[in-house]
C-alpha cells in the first residue's frame, strides 16, 4: 500500500465499527444479537450510522484511489453513496478499510455488549450456542460477541441455562469468584458481600484454578471475601424468582432485603440492629410489589417507608 497518500476520517468506535462490517457481510449478520446491541442503549444506532457512513467513505476515497489497495481496478460508485445501503466489499478491501481507518481486522477484535435490567425487569438473553441467560431486576451482564462462551456477571442476578460443550466450557465471573460449566443450569445472586451460586442440573465447578469445589443438582455455594461454604437447597427453588418466589434458610435479612429490592420500584433497607438476623421463609414477589409492608409479620419485623424506600426495623 502507497506510503504517500493519507486518508482522513473520523475518530473511530471501535464496537459500532465492528458491528458495521459483521452486518455488511450476509454469511456473517447476525440480526437477532444485531437488535439486542441496539436495544441495549439508544446510543448505539447513532454509533452504528455514524460508523457505517465512515466505512461508505473510507470506500469512496478507496475508489478514487485505487493504488492504496494494490488493485489493477477501481470500485464502482454509485451516485448516492452517503444513503446507499453499506454493501459487501469484499474481503481484501474490507482488510484495507480498517487499515485505513485505523483497527485491527474485526473478526479478531473483541465485541463487548451489556445486557442490564431497571429494578422490577426481568430480561430473558439467547446465545448464539443456544445457551439463554434470564437476568432479574436491577441486574447486569457483560457479554462479547467475539468469546460467546464467556459471561460477566457485574450485578445481580441471573440464572444461565448452559448448552454443554466439553470442548469449549462456558465461563462465568461473578465479582472475583470464577464458575466453568459442566452441562448446567444454575443462578448466580452476586450480593455487596456475598456472593452465592445455586445449581437446579448438572454441576459447575466453582474456582477452577483453585479450589475447584464441584457443585451438583442440589448443591450451593456461598461466597465471601475469604471462604467458600457449601449449602444444601432445593432444586426447584433455583432461580424461583423467575416464578415469583423467593425461598430462604438462615439468610441474613440484609441479604434478603437486597434481594427483594431488584424485584420493586423502591429499594428496601434493614436497620444495622437487625441486619445479620438470619430469615427461614419463602417470599411471594407479586404480593410484597404490591405492599411492601406484608414482609413485617412474615419476617417479625417493622415496616416503615422512608423518602426513598422502605425500612425494615426491630418492633417495637
Amino acid at each position: 500500500m502507497s506510503q504517500d497518500r493519507h486518508i482522513a476520517f473520523p475518530a473511530t468506535d471501535a464496537v459500532a465499527l465492528d458491528w458495521a462490517l459483521r452486518m455488511a457481510d450476509p454469511a456473517r449478520a447476525d440480526w437477532d444479537a444485531f437488535t439486542d446491541w441496539l436495544e441495549a442503549d439508544p446510543a448505539h444506532a447513532e454509533r452504528y450510522d455514524r460508523m457505517a457512513a465512515t466505512l461508505l467513505d473510507a470506500e469512496d476515497a478507496l475508489a478514487a484511489h485505487p493504488e492504496l489497495l494494490d488493485a489493477p481496478t477501481p470500485l464502482p460508485v454509485e451516485e448516492t453513496p452517503r444513503r446507499r445501503p453499506l454493501r459487501w466489499i469484499g474481503g481484501a478491501v474490507a482488510a484495507a478499510l480498517v487499515a485505513t481507518v485505523g483497527v485491527t481486522v474485526w473478526p479478531e477484535r473483541a465485541q463487548p455488549y451489556a445486557v442490564e435490567t431497571a429494578a422490577g425487569e426481568t430480561r430473558s438473553v439467547p446465545l448464539p450456542d443456544g445457551s439463554r441467560i434470564l437476568l432479574a431486576g436491577n441486574s447486569r451482564v457483560e457479554l462479547d460477541h467475539a468469546d460467546p462462551r464467556r459471561a460477566v456477571m457485574a450485578r445481580g442476578e441471573a440464572l444461565f441455562r448452559v448448552q454443554h460443550d466439553a470442548d469449549h466450557p462456558f465461563a462465568v465471573q461473578a465479582g472475583s469468584l470464577a464458575l466453568v460449566d459442566l452441562g448446567t443450569v444454575f443462578d448466580v445472586r452476586l450480593g455487596q458481600a456475598r456472593t452465592r451460586v445455586a445449581v437446579a442440573e448438572g454441576a459447575v465447578m466453582v474456582d477452577p484454578e483453585g479450589a475447584a469445589l464441584r457443585l451438583d443438582a442440589g448443591q450451593a455455594v456461598v461466597a465471601t471475601r475469604d471462604r467458600l461454604e457449601r449449602e444444601g437447597v432445593t432444586p426447584a427453588d433455583v432461580g424461583g424468582w423467575r416464578e415469583g418466589r423467593m425461598a430462604y434458610d438462615g439468610v441474613p435479612l440484609s441479604d434478603v432485603a437486597e434481594d427483594v429490592s431488584r424485584f420493586l420500584p423502591q429499594p428496601i433497607g434493614v436497620a444495622p440492629a437487625i441486619a445479620g438476623r438470619p430469615f427461614r421463609g419463602t417470599i411471594d414477589l407479586e404480593a410484597v410489589r404490591r405492599d411492601p409492608r406484608l414482609l413485617g409479620p412474615l419476617m417479625d419485623v417493622t415496616v416503615r417507608r422512608g423518602a426513598v424506600g422502605w425500612m425494615l426495623e426491630p418492633r417495637g
